[in-house]
């Protein structure tokens, strides 16, 4: 059972309930043993029935914060079996049993032996137990209460997120809203005040004002300025017990920023300049500067400035820096003081963010007159033209007039005006200037291939003041001449396919100029005329700057020639025009029927011919039939019988035979028929070379076996006589026989030795499209009629 804070209820059936808090100390329950009966009527007699459950639930209460020098006293347990001689036995578990909570097991008194904080834990759940001392058995079934910690104010509010930094714009309505500040109170909000919070304003008044129930800040005067108070520094408390004598208190500081508006219109401090410029002020410079001042800030002061009338405009510029909100007046033309001396200028400086509210604070801008003195200084010379450009030929002869350059004293002294050029140490001087006119010349034969354009700086100074230097950049462009010929545009590797035809294309090329193009192309490709007529190969100019290389006859051979060698001349389009030779090398190769080639180098027969394996093995048959023909004949000869009796007649053995055919390959060193085609090709005198020579050729010798004529003659006698006078020449054992025939037929030789050379209407180009058995044969007629040609 509950025990309230104005009165003491206690159970119904015999339970003793000490209340400490009808004392004004602490509230304290029991919890007692009940038996559930009913009484008689009137008239009737008591009835008893079966006693229920003798524990009843409730709630003891402690006071937090007890400082006593005794044990706190709680409450008590009593179960409806003790009779008081000690022989029930009370036990008490659960949070804090026997720790912080102590049962006397007779009485069942319960006592809180520390000191409590409500802050920390608010109540603890505890058993309660009774059983009989001698048996240990449970006289009532265990039952579960609660124990509250009682609330007292020992906690004072507090602003858990302050000191506060907050900001309002100025010129706000009073009772703007600030900021809404709110204090924890750590005691129980249920009951009593001690965590009733109530707000007031200890520092910051009359400016602002805080509402006691919700912590709301806000303003509390009209139109706070500011331009004159932009911090402000309040104090705010929050006092518990609903703000009554006795409560606990906490405070926080706010700090309040007004923010600028733009309620402030710029102003100029002076309402006229005046400002010195000396003519020699370069266009474009800045020669001035104007502020006008602004008590806002941020944005809300920025402006912009302007010219609004005066006979300067025309002449002067002004603009507005970003930063220091300053009006930077710059020259837009030169001045002259020998033609006006003075300017006026009237400037207007205007807020660019206008706020409508304060318009009738205005107008936000704001005029002053600016009167400007022009200086007279000395002036340095002043060249014709802001730059020169000037031509010049290459290969001119050095001393040639490029150009002048012309410069004066604008001032009115008119002083004479001198002239160089400005060099560095490393630069290549290809130029000079007359110091006294200012006529540049060459100095070097310029080449326009190595360099097309010199730029060069002219300084003029006056004679009387040569400390005032005035420059200006001369371009000089070098102009082209024909002086290169045209050449091949790069190395061509050539190639013609064995199988070409008259005619092909068989390759295309170009060619390059080092001179500009009017002197290039257009460019001409032609065969040198005074050579004789190439027979294999022509020139074709396609009138584009390429040409075209062009077969003049069919087939070609890698094994009768290789590499062929073409002359070509190119000429440039230029005045007078300009021409190069080169040679053209073209290799042989051999190509497949698509014009793609297969090699450029010389090959086995067997395997240029392409052979099938079937090609091959009937070669084999043929081989083998052959031999065995061979051997039969061999057979043959053999089995013939010679007769057993030999005639007295027959004289076979004084005869001696010799059947001495020659060396054969190895005997051609003997006479070479080449030597006698051409005597003056004959070679020097060989030997054999399976027999070293023993005996030495005397210097004789050695005269008769050098060529002293051509004459075929002549050169037959010396081979006679070289036959008989050295026995080292092969053959040995033979006798050669050297005969003159005279002088060339007119008729022709109808020797086979020739028959390369006739000419043949018969085309075998047909042998080609018998397939690839007959490939080979086809190239084979090809080479022939190659080597005709050739």
């Amino acid at each position: 059972m509950k025990i309230t804070s104005t009165s003491c209820i206690c159970p119904v059936l015999v339970c003793l309930c000490f209340v400490q808090r009808c004392y004004g100390t602490a509230h304290h329950s029991s919890i007692k043993g009940m038996r559930n009966q009913t009484r008689h009527i009137e008239g009737e007699t008591e009835v008893h029935h079966r006693p229920k459950r003798g524990w009843v639930w409730n709630q003891f209460f402690v006071l937090e914060e007890h400082m006593g020098p005794d044990p706190q006293y709680v409450g008590k347990l009593h179960s409806n079996s003790d009779k008081g001689d000690g022989s029930v036995k009370y036990i008490l578990t659960g949070e804090g049993a026997g720790t912080i909570f102590i049962i006397d097991d007779t009485t069942g008194d319960i006592h809180s032996t520390k000191s409590l904080d409500r802050e920390q834990k608010t109540h603890y759940v505890l058993h309660a137990q009774a059983i009989d001392r001698r048996t240990n058995k449970p006289l009532e079934p265990e039952s579960e209460f609660i124990i509250k910690v009682q609330d007292i104010n020992d906690n004072a509010p507090k602003f858990t997120d302050g000191p506060y930094i907050v900001t309002v714009p100025e010129m706000s309505d009073m009772g703007t809203s600030v900021l809404q500040v709110t204090a924890t109170d750590a005691d129980d909000p249920t009951y009593g005040n001690s965590a009733r919070v109530v707000y007031s304003i200890l520092q910051g008044q009359p400016y602002f004002s805080v509402d006691p129930k919700t912590g709301v800040i806000r303003t509390a005067l009209h139109n706070m300025d500011r331009e004159a108070r932009e911090h402000y520094s309040v104090v705010i408390q929050a006092k518990d017990m609903a703000g009554q004598v006795g409560g606990l208190s906490g405070s926080t500081t706010v700090n309040i920023t007004l923010t600028d508006v733009n309620d402030n219109p710029p102003r100029f401090p002076q309402k006229h300049y005046q400002l010195y410029v000396p003519e020699s002020a370069q266009v474009g410079s800045a020669v001035g500067k104007i502020k006008a001042n602004d008590a806002d800030t941020g944005s809300n002061a920025d402006m912009t400035y302007s010219i609004i009338n005066g006979d300067g405009m025309g002449i002067f510029s002004i603009s507005t820096d970003k930063e220091t909100r300053e009006g930077i007046l710059s020259l837009k033309k030169p001045l002259n003081y020998e033609k006006k001396k003075s300017y006026t200028l009237n400037i207007e400086g205007a807020n660019t963010h206008l706020d409508f509210r304060f318009s009738h604070l205005g107008p936000f801008k704001d005029a002053t007159m600016l009167k400007i003195i022009v200086g007279d200084v000395d002036e340095p010379p002043l060249f014709s033209m802001p730059s020169y450009v000037m031509e010049v030929y290459e290969n001119a002869k050095i001393g040639t007039v490029v150009g002048t350059v012309l410069a004066q004293d604008p001032d009115s002294a008119n002083s004479l005006v001198r002239y160089f050029i400005n060099y560095n140490a490393e630069d290549d001087r290809f130029f000079n200037i007359d110091a006294n006119t200012g006529t540049i010349k060459t100095t070097k034969v310029l080449d326009r291939e190595e360099t097309p354009w010199y730029n060069i700086t002219v300084t003029a100074s006056e004679n009387d003041n040569p400390d005032l230097l005035s420059h200006v950049t001369v371009g000089i462009r070098v102009l082209d001449v024909n002086d290169n010929p045209p050449e091949l545009a790069r190395e061509y590797d050539i190639v013609v396919c064995e199988n070409s035809k008259p005619g092909q294309v068989i390759h295309t090329i170009s060619a390059t100029d080092k001179d500009d193009f009017a002197n290039g192309p257009r460019f001409n490709f032609f065969l040198d005329e005074h050579l004789p007529v190439n027979p294999n190969f022509t020139l074709k100019d396609n009138e584009d700057n390429t040409a075209s290389i062009l077969t003049r006859r069919r087939r070609f051979s890698r094994t009768v020639q290789d590499v062929y060698y073409l002359p070509i001349m190119i000429s440039d389009g230029g005045i007078p025009s300009l021409s190069s030779s080169s040679t053209l090398t073209i290799r042989v190769c051999a190509c497949e029927r698509d014009g793609r080639v297969r090699t450029c180098h010389a090959e086995a027969f067997l395997s240029s011919a392409g052979l099938s394996t079937g090609a091959l093995i009937a070669i084999l048959l043929c081989v083998l039939i052959l031999l065995a023909i061979v051997v039969i004949f061999i057979t043959l000869r053999r089995s013939k019988k010679e007769p057993l009796i030999i005639s007295e007649e027959d004289v076979r053995e004084n005869v001696v035979t010799y059947d001495d055919e020659g060396g054969g390959e190895e005997d051609t060193e003997a006479f070479d028929i080449t030597a006698l085609r051409n005597p003056s090709a004959a070679e020097e005198l060989k030997y054999r070379r399976d027999i070293r020579p023993e005996v030495k050729l005397t210097p004789r010798h050695q005269t008769l076996s050098t060529l002293e004529s051509i004459d075929v003659q002549e050169f037959i006698k010396q081979r006679l006589a070289e036959a008989d006078l050295d026995p080292s020449v092969p053959p040995y054992d033979s006798l050669q026989t050297y005969a003159y025939e005279g002088q060339r037929s007119e008729a022709g030789s109808i020797s086979s030795l020739d028959s390369a050379t006739t000419q043949s209407d018969q085309d075998y180009h047909y042998l080609g499209d018998w397939g690839p058995e007959f490939k080979k044969l086809a190239e084979l007629y090809g080479e022939i009629e190659s080597e005709r040609t050739t």
